[in-house]
């Protein structure tokens, strides 16, 4: 077995690994490891890198189990998850306070609950909105959250909310920072870190909304604290197996829906429905009911797909057999 280490760079070269010994080092992929299941390392695995004195890199030849990871649905394959980072504490979901896109936030809390690890909101930009429609925002997003989720503020004048958000990455923990381009991540991270490490982008004034910058995910540390990883700004976010996170992120929804009359029950125009009951009592919004049933039909068309998709492949083993068995009768 090689020298562990763990990956701290992937840009668009080959992935950076710091060994135990604290050299980083260049690394490609065994063909052993990629070879049929495709497996790839993220940032943040733990690896087992070979140093052959005839090679100019390092050959990363085993992953080790992950603690935590974030999938997302790999946007070039329909029934095939990408992991984009691993083993990490804490997902902290960036989105800017002005015009926020309720929906996509929602998203992105399904697939942060998914990992298992704890979620951070941060809404940035706070100086760009007055003090009651900030306040206004803050207060509908933790409603959305729920209780167990941290929802803070951020301007990049104010050291004050930087130094809440680096409270929720103490020493000796990983947070990785996930959020569309343009919102301001690579902002807080230079604020974070207490130097300019990410190049920003020029932001428009009259919404806040900025070019992408960062195309690459690196682990950075934050002086009295852990380490972050700036992930690239990321427009497709397909949901993978993400059930858990979906309870998690809707935990009124589904406590609800375990009322209904029928345990398939879609919240539709079913009989004994509590969820829509709800809705038409008041206690619910529908534009928060027609979210969960369009990311939980989503859930369910890749889990069909995959099924699909592993019958096939199962259908092709077998003919391959069948043909080995007449050429050798």
């Amino acid at each position: 077995m090689g020298e562990r280490g763990v990956v701290v760079k992937l840009d668009r070269g080959f992935p950076l690994v710091r060994l135990a010994s604290g050299e980083d080092v260049r690394c490609e992929h065994a063909t052993a490891l990629v070879k049929g299941e495709r497996v790839r390392a993220a940032i943040g695995d733990r690896v087992s890198v070979a140093l052959p004195d005839e090679h100019d890199k390092g050959i990363i030849e085993a992953i080790e189990p992950r603690r935590t990871a974030f999938v997302r649905k790999d946007p070039a394959e329909r029934t095939t998850g990408q992991v984009l980072a691993a083993n990490f504490d804490t997902v902290v979901v960036v989105e800017p306070i002005v015009q926020l896109n309720r929906k996509r936030l929602e998203r992105e809390l399904v697939l942060a609950h998914e990992t298992g690890a704890r979620v951070v909101i941060v809404l940035t930009k706070v100086d760009l909105a007055d003090a009651g429609e900030a306040r206004g925002v803050l207060d509908d997003v933790a409603a959305l959250a729920g209780r167990d989720v941290a929802v803070m503020g951020t301007s990049a004048g104010d050291e004050a909310s930087i130094a809440c958000v680096r409270s929720c990455i103490p020493a000796g923990e990983t947070a990785i920072l996930i959020g569309k381009s343009g919102v301001g991540k690579s902002t807080l991270v230079n604020r974070l870190a207490g130097r300019t490490l990410q190049e920003t982008a020029s932001v428009r004034e009259r919404d806040g909304k900025g070019r992408h910058t960062t195309v690459d995910r690196v682990m950075i540390e934050v002086p009295g604290g852990g380490t972050i990883v700036d992930m690239p700004g990321v427009r497709g976010l397909g949901l993978w197996e993400a059930d858990q996170g979906l309870g998690a992120a809707f935990p009124d929804v589904e406590a609800l829906a375990a009322k209904c009359r029928f345990r398939d029950c879609m919240h539709g125009d079913e009989p004994g429905c509590a969820v829509r009951a709800a809705v038409e009592a008041g206690e619910l919004a529908t534009a928060r009911v027609e979210s969960y049933r369009s990311l939980a039909a989503e859930i369910a068309d890749v889990r069909t797909r995959r099924k699909e998709a592993s019958h096939l492949r199962g259908e092709k083993a077998s003919d391959r057999k069948k043909r080995s068995r007449r050429k050798s009768s």
